[in-house]
């Protein structure tokens, strides 16, 4: 990330105009009710709200955006909250805040999330956020449908292809014998590693399990009609959710073979496969002309249009491009930045969660330009503020904080360029921010970082 991409040029210096643009475009965000109104109206007309954030671990990005999530469930009439996790893990909380599950409270329902990095959905934020979508659920008549609580990404495999086979195992029995020979493709190598099995495929140490899920996805699909004409004991959320974990088995296949070819073809076939779900789950809940309204929770990379970001140069592709692609101006992207602060993250894939200290943002970036607002927190609407807009055009540095942060290497780790008003709707930033906290808290998170004394070591 050291050079800007094709047709995203050098970050220009901050000119008076440019302040002067941003300072009478930006809404102080006060904590009132009214703070969030621009995004609401927006969204009248909206079918898919992406809320991006900026960090994998940061509080206020968790905590607002539940806010506004709330608020469209309530006001605008937002059906469901599709978030960057596992389908099966967060069905289980679909599960719960229906009121269609075993699960006695929102921490039980969490529970599923035991993937590396846990803090992502089991931190206090999403425990509140769950709890309430469960009693707004209860409070709804009984003809109502409930609002629910669905994932979007293709990690969970092996889960998957248990899910598939339970639901067989109960609709069909025939048809669950033929699915387990086809998934003991998967058995000749890695075992519940996915990544030895994608990394052998490629090596040709093994044959392939392209054949068999397709073909397993395809016979799903095609029996789908019968099996939903049956007695009712198992109901259309259970069939929609086996065919969902039936294309995520085919998705994946393809997935962690890719990973062993480059990480722009991984990467986009990550993305793609979201951008399936989230379409597959909008048909789902209104079949039709009208498609469901759906609040989509995942990382700025993800929801924020990468043609407006040096990924594009690389030949990446993501969500939000393609739900811009196909919903136009029925699509709201929401993005959120911050200067500094603390966040929970990893120092390396697999590794405990630390509260680190967040560096202030480099000179040159966008999140500098609004730390000399001088407005600790506020909003703004890209698109009803024409010559903020323009001001935010020209490309700057951007930050991304994943499940990683290695502030040592900060300007390579997690930096890049891009065109602001081109990339989001509206944004929100918050000055100086603190990290998410997770439901299980270790001794070395709660100890925190010591104070950043870089680069003088004093």
């Amino acid at each position: 990330m050291s050079a800007p991409a094709a047709g995203l040029t050098t970050a220009p210096s901050t000119t008076d105009g440019v302040i002067q643009a941003l300072g009478a475009a930006i809404r102080p965000l006060s904590g009132g009710s009214d703070d969030l109104a621009p995004i609401i109206e927006l969204a009248k007309h909206a079918r898919y709200v992406l809320i991006g954030e900026a960090s994998h671990g940061t509080h206020e990005f968790y905590r607002i955006r539940a806010e506004i999530t709330k608020r469209l469930i309530r006001e605008v009439g937002f059906s469901a909250v599709a978030v960057e996790a596992d389908w099966p893990d967060a069905y289980r909380v679909n599960r719960f805040v229906r009121g269609a599950t075993d699960d006695g409270e929102a921490t039980d329902a969490l529970s599923g999330f035991r993937r590396f990095p846990q803090w992502m959905w089991r931190n206090s934020d999403v425990l509140d956020f769950v709890g309430w979508l469960r009693e707004f659920n209860d409070q709804r008549p009984d003809d109502a449908r409930k609002v629910g609580f669905y994932g979007l990404d293709l990690y969970s495999m092996h889960a998957s292809i248990a899910a598939v086979l339970e639901y067989l195992d109960l609709v069909d029995p025939v048809a669950a014998a033929r699915a387990r020979e086809r998934y003991a493709c998967f058995e000749n190598v890695g075992g519940d590693d996915p990544q030895a099995y994608g990394q052998a495929a490629v090596l040709g140490l093994t044959p392939t399990c392209e054949r068999e899920v397709v073909a397993q996805l395809i016979e799903l699909q095609h029996a789908a009609g019968e099996y939903a004409r049956r007695d009712g004991r198992i109901g259309r959320d259970a069939l929609f959710f086996a065919e969902q974990n039936a294309r995520l088995v085919r998705n994946a296949e393809r997935y962690y073979r890719a990973m062993f070819a480059g990480p722009v073809l991984s990467w986009n076939l990550r993305d793609q496969h979201m951008a399936e779900t989230l379409g597959e789950l909008a048909r789902f809940l209104a079949p039709g002309p009208n498609p469901g309204k759906i609040v989509v929770w995942a990382h700025n990379s993800h929801l924020g249009d990468a043609r407006a970001t040096e990924m594009a140069a690389r030949g990446e592709l993501n969500v939000g491009q393609l739900v811009r692609a196909q919903a136009g101006a029925a699509a709201v992207l929401v993005g959120f930045t911050t200067y500094t602060g603390t966040v929970t993250a990893a120092t390396d894939w697999g590794s405990a969660a630390e509260r680190k200290q967040v560096r202030p943002a480099l000179s040159e970036s966008f999140e500098a330009l609004f730390h000399s607002l001088h407005v600790p927190n506020f909003l703004l609407d890209l698109r009803g503020q024409p010559a903020a807009a323009t001001a935010l055009t020209a490309p700057r540095l951007e930050r991304a904080i994943g499940v990683i942060y290695r502030p040592e290497t900060e300007r390579q780790s997690h930096y890049f360029y891009a065109s602001l008003a081109r990339q989001f709707d509206a944004i929100l930033h918050y000055d100086t921010t603190r990290a998410v906290e997770p439901l299980e808290r270790t001794g070395r998170w709660e100890a925190g970082e010591p104070p950043e004394t870089y680069p003088t070591a004093l």
